[in-house]
């Protein structure tokens, strides 16, 4: 099952999900939005994909060379997810989707 956006203001607000996570946090919790499939797929693929980056990000910025790097790919990451979301594109984010799946959050 796909979920569809409704309008500009979910697409929009599905993009902020990515780059501010605290976004995702009050959609998940706003009564109003949280019954919203588009708008919960990504809060919750955005919240995941975030927690994965700062592990990733925390790993990797413990080898002198390559850690100055990883603010670069986390902001690459995220605004590359938050502009698909906005245009309502179809997406799936390799492992943290099929994780989300799983466990039932979307």
């Amino acid at each position: 099952m796909s979920a569809q956006s409704s309008g500009s203001n979910d697409n929009l607000l599905a993009g902020l999900t990515y780059v501010i996570p605290i976004v995702g946090i009050i959609i998940l919790v706003s009564e109003s939005m949280k019954n919203n499939p588009y708008l919960r797929r990504h809060a919750v693929q955005s919240i995941a994909l975030g927690i994965v980056l700062f592990v990733i990000s925390f790993i990797i910025g413990l080898i002198p060379v390559i850690g100055c790097f990883t603010p670069i790919l986390w902001l690459a990451v995220t605004i590359y997810y938050a502009i698909q979301a906005y245009n309502a594109k179809e997406f799936t984010i390799p492992v943290v989707t099929d994780f989300c799946k799983n466990q039932n959050w979307i």
